[in-house]
């Protein structure tokens, strides 16, 4: 009996002439989330498709519970719950009457519609809006109400797609708190193509890139990986942009305010003590020196770069 509930081997598929995913092997363990990182256009959401049997795969397989999306769609399909990226809402209805019609499509039997339709507002924090119109809500609220239907028919998989996407700061944080809590009892799929989003939700991350899977590890094993390719320094008394451009070991010198910069270098811990003693000797009287990781287009390079000399 195997812990995993997904599985996709080989899976690949192509629009055309061309192949949106290639080669994409990866498996799903019963509990935690996942992210599932890629830019615009990498294969992500056809991949995401092809999990939830919206898309039929040009090659490969897919299994969900053990079930194959193609040969046993229907139960492969009773496992998974979707939100996309746009949540189905009917917007006329309350949050009682929505999440009691999307029980029903689920074939909740009737007798355990009203329990199972409680238990999901309680579970995502609604039960006091039940009797509330949907387009009275605020978007973090109409989230929550979009994770309670994919989740009403307690599936052992749950995919959100962007889930924190349009939302504010304090609804981006309720939510993500809301995703781990699920993350403990179910196996959950987070696709984002926003870094610091996967990195503040997700223990474990697949990451592809034109198409291929790049990356597939823990989140730890990943910030690990990512250089860093910058500093960011505060000085009180800043010299002229100048002189810091003259340092042995800088690169360039972005001026991010009066007293703040971003320095990119070839040596980083050489030049972090090196502008240390000379901020000292200088009077510049730092404040601030720490390092910046690689920006996600970056990072999305050189993952591409390491993929294609590992496979050529």
């Amino acid at each position: 009996m195997t812990d995993n509930i997904v599985k996709i081997a080989g899976l690949s598929h192509r629009y055309g002439s061309s192949w949106a995913i290639k080669d994409i092997n990866f498996e799903i363990s019963q509990h935690g989330v996942l992210g599932l990182l890629g830019s615009n256009g990498a294969g992500k959401s056809t991949t995401m498709n092809i999990m939830c049997g919206v898309l039929n795969q040009t090659e490969g397989i897919v299994e969900v519970g053990g079930h194959s999306m193609q040969t046993e769609p229907i139960a492969a399909k009773k496992l998974i719950g979707f939100l996309p990226q746009n949540a189905p809402l009917y917007l006329d209805l309350t949050v009682k009457e929505y999440l009691t019609h999307c029980a029903n499509l689920r074939l909740i039997a009737p007798r355990q519609v009203a329990s199972s339709v409680q238990k999901a507002m309680s579970k995502c924090g609604v039960s006091h809006f039940a009797n509330r119109l949907i387009s009275n809500l605020s978007g973090g609220y109409r989230q929550r109400v979009g994770i309670a239907q994919a989740i009403i028919h307690e599936p052992k998989l749950v995919v959100l797609d962007e889930p924190t996407n349009g939302l504010d700061p304090n609804q981006i944080i309720e939510v993500r708190k809301l995703i781990k809590e699920i993350g403990e009892e179910k196996a959950v799929i987070f696709s984002s193509h926003i870094l610091p989003e996967v990195q503040a939700t997700c223990s474990h991350i697949k990451m592809i890139e034109n198409g291929r899977m790049v990356f597939a590890d823990s989140m730890q094993a990943f910030n690990n990986y990512i250089e860093p390719d910058s500093l960011l320094v505060t000085l009180k008394h800043p010299p002229a942009i100048e002189v810091l451009e003259k340092v042995e070991g800088v690169t360039s010198v972005e001026v991010i305010s009066d007293d703040r910069f971003r320095i990119h270098f070839t040596n980083g811990q050489e030049l972090t003590e090196r502008l240390i003693s000379m901020s000292v000797a200088e009077h510049w009287r730092m404040q601030e020196i720490a390092f910046e990781k690689s920006s996600l287009d970056q990072i999305f390079a050189q993952l591409s770069q390491k993929n294609t000399s590992t496979t050529a």
